[in-house]
């Protein structure tokens, strides 16, 4: 089976889903989570420098049509310190 491409918000680089992180607007509750539940989706490198591009032009915000949250970005940060 062909595995699920995706594209980052912030570099444009196409890979499997799998080596992204993924940000999600909740379906029911229009709430920022991630890594889990259904609803619209962004995907962001594992990359500092991709986040910091996230970030300032407020690409996670636009792709996902809702305000992102600054905990967001802090979550997302520990996440890529910890890998």
């Amino acid at each position: 089976m062909k595995p699920n491409y995706r594209r980052c918000v912030s570099c444009k680089k196409l890979s499997p889903k799998e080596e992204f992180l993924r940000v999600i607007r909740s379906k029911e509750s229009d709430t920022i989570k991630l890594d889990q539940g259904e609803g619209r989706s962004a995907y962001i490198c594992r990359k500092i420098e991709c986040l910091k591009v996230a970030h300032k032009k407020n690409k996670l915000g636009r792709s996902l049509k809702a305000y992102i949250p600054p905990e967001m970005y802090t979550s997302l940060w520990q996440k890529l310190e910890n890998l």
